[in-house]
């Protein structure tokens, strides 16, 4: 798989390089963090939190909304999904990263999706994105079969339990998006080799995608 720099005019599509915001100290406080064999997430770290850069983040990229800082840690090549928000995501690389990128604007009526329109990016350690709330995305890839350490940045209480009951992957797809809210602002469109939880919409056409091949 094709994979290009995020200073590629490509990536400009799906976000942007964030520079105004002293990401030092979340880089060196991640490094801190877990990298298992697979891949964990969690929406938000109070250790991650209770950084300087928790307040100018929120002030300077989300315009004083409340956030929450986490991370996606650990090993992996593979897709297996994509996921969109109604709030761009704020995605803090402590270590090289792969993102597999695709737009929002390409999901079919009935919210199937080929596969074959995403594009790969390589971010270097201490750099970060803004990736747009329009930009489908997932768990970030290893480089070089390395593990992966990701801070990732998003409004408060996303990707958190529902609280209300949403149709699931078992209903017909229809011009209805409901059916593919997994969690607090997350919408998911999976692929049938992703290992996902049962029920969740398989729309993912093609291959799932590999960064090793």
């Amino acid at each position: 798989m094709k994979i290009l720099p995020i200073t590629d005019p490509a990536f400009n599509r799906y976000g942007r390089i964030i520079t105004n915001v002293d990401f030092s100290g979340l880089v060196e406080a991640m490094k801190k963090t877990p990298v298992p064999e697979g891949v964990v997430y969690e929406p938000a770290v109070s250790e991650l939190e209770a950084l300087p850069v928790m307040k100018e983040l929120s002030d300077v990229v989300y315009g004083e909304m409340p956030i929450q800082i986490g991370y996606c840690n650990g090993h992996n090549t593979k897709l297996n999904a994509v996921e969109y928000h109604r709030d761009s995501e704020i995605n803090v690389a402590a270590t090289d990263a792969i993102l597999i990128l695709g737009s929002l604007q390409d999901v079919e009526a009935d919210h199937t999706y080929d596969t074959a329109k995403m594009e790969a990016f390589q971010m270097p350690a201490g750099t970060a994105v803004e990736v747009y709330a329009t930009t489908l995305h997932y768990a970030p890839c290893s480089v070089e079969g390395k593990g992966f350490q990701v801070a990732i940045v998003l409004p408060k209480g996303t990707n958190y339990p529902l609280k209300t009951a949403h149709p699931r992957a078992s209903a017909t797809a229809t011009d209805n998006e409901d059916h593919l809210i997994t969690a607090v602002n997350k919408w998911l469109i999976g692929h049938a080799e992703g290992g996902l939880e049962p029920g969740s919409f398989l729309g993912l056409k093609g291959r799932n995608l590999d960064i090793t091949e």
